[in-house]
């Protein structure tokens, strides 16, 4: 069969696809710091040459900040086009590095050989994965499976500034029948999974302000109103006692899940007692009526990522605050509208200020749930191939976290998205000695073969 000749090519050629990982890992594209940017687009070129010596006509394409890479292959049956980021996470704090994260190396651990290196998980091993599919078939058949346009970002990791404009200029070059992103992860790092739900995400900060300077808390203490005081209420009230939240209209929009779906996850057998027990915990805190995959995957949340007022230094001062601010954000599913409840939210805080209390608001994102539409023929057909890689069957699953650029994909280029990615929980993404298990890319490069032979 002509997908077992292409497998034993991808088998017989990992150490050069392994050489050419680790080169695309030494250049340290970090998108967010302006000193890198020559870097940046060090890898955008890296990217281009590589795919030009398949023969794909790829440049680079310029924007207000990194460049986009884009290429085209022309060809017979669907045309799928192919999303991944080439920049990279800062590696802050350097000192908790087993090595320099930009000189990537092959190690030997209990668990099996690994990449170790800035970018290897997110997203540069993945992105490669699919390259190196594309090469192996190529070699083989002289041509590629079908009609693919490459799309490579570079601004990810720096909240993709660019993204948006870009999509919309070009939008009748990039629209395609559907859009693959390798950005995603195996279930439990075994079972492969495709995500058909990403979790939208709203940010809001907020700072409240009561006496016009700091006071001193004998002088004031009890007579003044203590804008962290007030804070800590406000944000007490976010949730009830059963993890349910308060804030007017937020449920709107969100939907039950189908008796299918919960079906697929429940038949995951997720251990949330081990979840939870590998970062020191043991009980679901969320919506009491819920299981854990249902809060993770599909329910929204609204969580307190960090509160600041008054001193916090070493020793101790006896000071009451002029202001005290917070961090919240929320994780939105279904058709809840981010901006609507941005208002709603804001609302909810102005109610409960006592006199002598204001607030400023300033958002960061706001970005809405995606739903994809597994009717499209390439689900079932990725979801069928994939158990004979991975030896589990494939599974339709959610996504905590948020990839907006498949809401983008949708809203620009009315294209659905599949999601499907090899990387493993422990692969430090953004953390120090991030990794890639050499497994994950060999059997990456593997299943896109598979899925590219059954689609086209």
């Amino acid at each position: 069969m002509s997908l077992d000749a292409t497998l034993a090519r991808i088998d017989a050629n990992l150490p050069a696809a392994l050489d050419r990982l680790t080169a695309l890992l030494r250049i340290p594209s970090i998108s967010t710091d302006p000193a890198y940017a020559d870097k940046c687009q060090q890898a955008a070129d890296w990217l281009v040459q590589d795919l030009q010596s398949l023969g794909i006509a790829a440049e680079t394409r310029a924007t207000p900040g990194h460049p986009m890479v884009v290429g085209h292959v022309e060809g017979d049956g669907p045309h799928v086009l192919f999303y991944g980021h080439y920049d990279v996470q800062p590696v802050d704090p350097l000192n908790l590095w087993d090595r320099d994260p930009f000189d990537p190396a092959i190690e030997e651990t209990p668990k099996g050989r690994v990449i170790r290196g800035r970018g290897s998980s997110d997203d540069k091993g993945q992105l490669m994965t699919f390259v190196e599919a594309c090469r192996a078939w190529k070699a083989e058949h002289g041509s590629m499976p079908c009609r693919i346009t490459f799309f490579f970002e570079g601004e990810e990791e720096s909240g993709s500034p660019s993204l948006i404009p870009f999509l919309k200029e070009n939008k009748e070059e990039l629209k395609a029948d559907i859009a693959l992103i390798c950005d995603t992860g195996l279930f439990e790092s075994r079972v492969p999974a495709i995500m058909t739900q990403l979790r939208g995400l709203l940010g809001e900060q907020i700072t409240l302000t009561g006496p016009d300077k700091d006071l001193h808390s004998g002088m004031y203490g009890g007579v003044a109103r203590n804008p962290i005081r007030v804070l800590s209420r406000i944000l007490a009230n976010l949730h009830d006692d059963n993890g349910h939240i308060q804030v007017p209209h937020f449920y709107d929009g969100v939907p039950e899940l189908s008796d299918e779906m919960k079906a697929q996850w429940e038949a995951l057998n997720f251990d949330h007692g081990t979840f939870l027990g590998d970062v020191g915990l043991s009980k679901p805190a969320g919506e009491q009526d819920r299981s854990a995959l249902e809060m993770i995957w599909s329910r929204p949340t609204a969580e307190i990522n960090g509160i600041i007022g008054g001193y916090t230094g070493d020793g101790f001062k006896t000071v009451l605050p002029s202001k005290a601010s917070a961090k919240v954000s929320f994780r939105l599913v279904g058709q809840q509208d981010p901006h609507a409840l941005r208002e709603h939210f804001r609302e909810w805080v102005r109610a409960q200020l006592p006199e002598d209390v204001s607030v400023e608001f300033h958002g960061h994102g706001a970005s809405p749930a995606s739903q994809m539409q597994t009717t499209h023929p390439a689900f079932e057909s990725a979801r069928s191939v994939l158990g004979a890689e991975w030896g589990h069957e494939a599974a339709f699953t959610g996504c905590g976290g948020s990839i907006p650029v498949a809401g983008y994909f949708k809203s620009i280029l009315d294209m659905d998205t599949m999601l499907v990615g090899w990387g493993k929980d422990d692969d430090q993404i953004h953390s120090p000695n991030e990794k890639y298990d050499v497994e994950s890319f060999h059997k990456g490069i593997r299943s896109w073969a598979r899925i590219l032979d059954a689609i086209r």
